[in-house]
């Protein structure tokens, strides 16, 4: 046994010691009177989570801008082990072309007690814009995660200065773009393995006040007969951007000579890393509206193949197009490999597309129990495991983009309720959302969603961005006797946050397998550190990472409801 083998065993160890005696207690404690195994309550306004997301007229909304709000963000920005969370904030016209009213993203500081402040200000992080998507990652490897915000106009990247504070450093390092694309979803990735993380941003249209049809005006500004905000079929597209760091501080857009601009996608949303082929090189999967969805496969050159129509992710099970929205990236049926799943516009299902492991795909989302609630239009969506049974339920928040569909009684309702939907652990899910809790069946005009262990207690909360109104943290209240293990990797040799790792834990002769993600769900971006629910097990065998640079290594096991901090270069090399 090495030296480095034997110190991690004891370094594991003292990590489980120090867990159990600092353990807090929970702020929002397990109430039994709740059933399980999910009871959402929403404690935003107890918390401090106060913020207003404007997003244009609230009672109409003549463009399309106005209808697809922003994402939010989990990040632990100040390293003190808390995840903090950043809300993205859209803007509001006086309907003077080109003037806008100015409203601020905000960033919330975690108390560690059950709520949060507003730090915005003194972070430097109050410029105004119509934001839109956020990523996190830490770009530049000096141990801080930074901030990437796409806008309607250029977008923004913002370096975490490591005393609290975050500086826009967009211009400098080359990652605004033209301003005339309209930036959505965004991922940081490394897709060369050069240790450095790439950025991977999606574009919606083009977008001008100048020109852009009024309702009504068009076949594309009719629905259902009433007339509604225009597009985005009639808008002209914009390319998705491939910007590629390259390590001092600056980055260079390759989207022309990657191929990222060679698909038939667009009007792009989501973007979600998926090493779906199992090669140990980053894909992303792209949620697109109108058009097929994109996958993006990665030829270890430099270069990407979008392969959604071969693979089987492009449409839906009958070939056509479906308006995508939000995705998310879990193993729902244990097989140890990666599946995808999409919210759409309303009318329609929602796509679960099971991996097969030859490199393709099939549609289960009738098979699976999830082709229901199709009067909802479906935005952010993740995997997580409510309960710690060790399957990955999914919820998912909805909300029209027309407020006629109340007024002109057109079958659906601009605010929509949560759905959660419950793993059973027989490739199936159980509709549990009117039994979920006030928190799930409140109704909202909900987009960006995010998903972390805001207290660091073994629960998995919710935070939702909605518009027109302030957030929604759910924290599941419904007690369970189930244990966890949550990991927080580190980089040394890979990209410092280590994205685009994967991490299998071996426990009683079965595998739990994830991946590390930035971005994902609708424009918005999960906490970085991977939450196991391991159900009953009180022990794991052992953990087995393989790096971002495709390097190997085991950590032993021991055990659970802890977090384990894994480094690169401490394991025992696999060969």
């Amino acid at each position: 046994m090495s030296v480095l083998w034997r110190l991690s065993a004891l370094l594991l160890f003292w990590s489980a010691i120090v867990s159990a005696q600092r353990a807090p207690a929970p702020p929002y404690p397990p109430d039994p009177t709740h059933k399980g195994p999910a009871w959402f309550a929403d404690i935003a306004p107890n918390a401090g989570l106060t913020m207003l997301n404007v997003n244009g007229d609230t009672a109409t909304k003549k463009y399309i801008i106005e209808t697809t709000g922003s994402g939010v963000a989990i990040l632990d920005y100040d390293h003190d082990g808390w995840p903090d969370i950043f809300f993205v904030n859209g803007d509001a016209f006086d309907f003077e072309p080109g003037h806008a009213i100015g409203h601020t993203n905000h960033l919330y500081h975690n108390n560690h007690d059950g709520t949060f402040t507003d730090v915005t200000k003194a972070a430097g992080l109050a410029t105004t814009g119509w934001g839109q998507g956020v990523c996190v990652g830490d770009y530049d490897n000096d141990g801080y995660d930074d901030l990437y915000v796409t806008y309607y106009g250029k977008n923004r990247l913002f370096h975490n200065q490591r005393d609290g504070t975050f500086k826009d450093v967009s211009e400098q390092a080359g990652v605004t773009g033209t301003g005339k694309e309209w930036g959505t979803g965004c991922a940081f990735v490394d897709y060369d393995r050069d240790g450095k993380l790439d950025l991977m941003v999606s574009n919606y249209v083009h977008f001008d006040l100048a020109t852009i049809p009024k309702p009504g005006e068009g076949v594309m500004c009719i629905w259902k007969g009433t007339p509604v905000m225009c597009g985005p079929r009639g808008l002209p597209s914009v390319p998705n951007t491939l910007f590629h760091n390259t390590g001092d501080g600056h980055f260079t857009d390759v989207s022309k000579s990657s191929g990222i601009e060679k698909t038939f996608g667009h009007y792009c949303f989501s973007v979600s890393t998926i090493d779906y082929n199992d090669d140990g090189w980053p894909d992303m999967y792209v949620a697109c509206d109108s058009t097929p969805s994109i996958l993006y496969r990665n030829n270890h050159d430099g270069t990407f193949t979008d392969v959604a129509a071969e693979a089987g992710v492009a449409y839906d099970e009958d070939g056509r197009e479906q308006a995508g929205m939000g995705s998310a990236i879990g193993d729902y049926d244990g097989d140890g490999r990666p599946d995808i799943f999409k919210t759409n516009f309303s009318d329609d299902v929602s796509s679960l597309y099971r991996n097969t492991g030859d490199g393709s795909f099939t549609s289960t989302i009738q098979q699976a129990g999830l082709g229901l609630n199709t009067q909802y239009l479906g935005w952010g969506v993740s995997f997580f495991d409510a309960e710690n049974d060790g399957w990955p339920d999914l919820l998912l928040v909805n909300g029209h983009v027309y407020p006629e569909v109340d007024s002109a009684h057109l079958g659906s309702t601009y605010k929509q309720p949560c759905l959660f939907y419950w793993n059973t652990g027989k490739a199936t899910f159980q509709d549990l959302s009117k039994s979920a809790g006030p928190g799930c069946t409140a109704v909202a005009s909900s987009r960006g969603l995010a998903v972390g262990d805001l207290w660091n207690d073994g629960r998995v909360s919710v935070v939702v961005n909605n518009m027109g109104s302030t957030p929604k943290l759910l924290v599941n209240l419904a007690p369970n006797q189930n244990h966890w293990l949550g990991l927080s990797l580190h980089g040394t040799q890979s990209n410092r946050d280590a994205i685009g790792a994967k991490v299998t834990i071996a426990v009683s002769g079965r595998s739990y397998v994830q991946e590390v993600r930035s971005g994902s769900s609708y424009i918005s971006s999960n906490d970085l550190r991977l939450h196991f629910g391991l159900g009953v097990s009180k022990t794991i065998d052992h953990i087995n990472v393989r790096w971002p640079n495709g390097e190997q290594e085991q950590f032993p096991g021991g055990s659970v409801d802890r977090f384990l901090s894994l480094t690169e270069g401490a394991g025992k090399p696999v060969q």
